[in-house]
């Protein structure tokens, strides 16, 4: 830290215009740039919330920047506001550990710890450990070469002399490379023609209900088929197909024998491919 002495040399200096040694970056070139200067001094002598609040502020674009950067390279479901957040940790710290005699602009030094930042957040919203990942990509190199020299797809025990682990080592590495996935409902599922994105959580499925549709095309179909039948034949119908009963069940049901049961069965195919054969010619 500058004493008293130093900073109203350092301030002389720059309000003069002169470029006072280890100092270059922070030569004035416009009132602003003096008032930034003077908050960086009085910031390193005094490290008060208001002082780093307003360099905060003025280096912001330079989170926005870095964090977009990073987020065109990433999946869609990764928010650019959360690594936006993290930039932010990384440029308060950048602030904290700046030296004003460095020699170099403070844009260029935060620059890389904003994105370390970003990076460690990154890494904390990846569920998989990186002991993992690295053992996998391991795996992945070692078939590559194999491949690449045989011309062949490689095969486990090729792979498991090519790594040099036991049957039991690359079971264990095949089963942690192969984790179960991940992803976000909030992520793009397609492109729409309209101006809302449709995501994943739009046309998830839920296979706790029956689709209502699907529900009146069977009930029509029923009806179609047990329309002009008896009452024992549309229970047969009824039993048998959406059901699942057996020729036995549906005998005892209705207080009849199985063979009268396959009989009338018969009979009623017979005349439902011929009413379907008949209306076949409307269509």
């Amino acid at each position: 830290m500058p004493c008293a002495t130093d900073t109203n040399k350092l301030t002389r200096a720059m309000l003069k215009g002169r470029e006072p040694k280890g100092l270059d970056v922070m030569v004035p070139t416009s009132r602003g740039d003096i008032e930034l200067i003077e908050i960086w001094i009085s910031y390193k002598n005094d490290p008060c919330v208001d002082f780093r609040n307003v360099l905060m502020e003025q280096y912001l674009q330079v989170v926005r920047y870095t964090a977009e950067r990073v987020h065109t390279k990433l999946p869609s479901e990764v928010d650019v506001d959360d690594l936006y957040s993290a930039g932010l940790f990384g440029l308060m710290q950048a602030i904290d550990a700046y030296d004003l005699t460095m020699g170099f602009k403070f844009e260029t030094y935060c620059s890389q710890r904003i994105r370390g930042a970003i990076y460690d957040e990154l890494r904390a919203m990846d569920w998989v450990p990186r002991l993992v990942r690295s053992r996998t990509s391991k795996v992945d190199r070692a078939r590559k070469t194999i491949e690449m020299e045989t011309g062949l797809k490689a095969t486990d025990e090729q792979i498991i002399d090519h790594l040099e682990v036991d049957i039991a080592e690359y079971e264990k590495i095949e089963r942690d490379s192969r984790p179960i996935m991940m992803t976000s409902l909030n992520r793009k599922a397609y492109d729409s023609d309209s101006s809302k994105e449709v995501q994943e959580i739009d046309i998830i499925r839920d296979q706790r209900q029956e689709n209502p549709v699907t529900e009146l095309q069977k009930r029509d179909l029923q009806l179609l088929l047990t329309k002009g039948l008896t009452r024992a034949e549309r229970m047969i119908v009824v039993l048998y197909y959406y059901e699942e009963m057996t020729m036995k069940e549906i005998g005892l049901t209705l207080d009849l024998s199985e063979s009268r049961v396959s009989q009338m069965h018969s009979s009623i195919l017979a005349r439902l491919k011929s009413q379907m054969q008949h209306r076949s010619k409307e269509f």
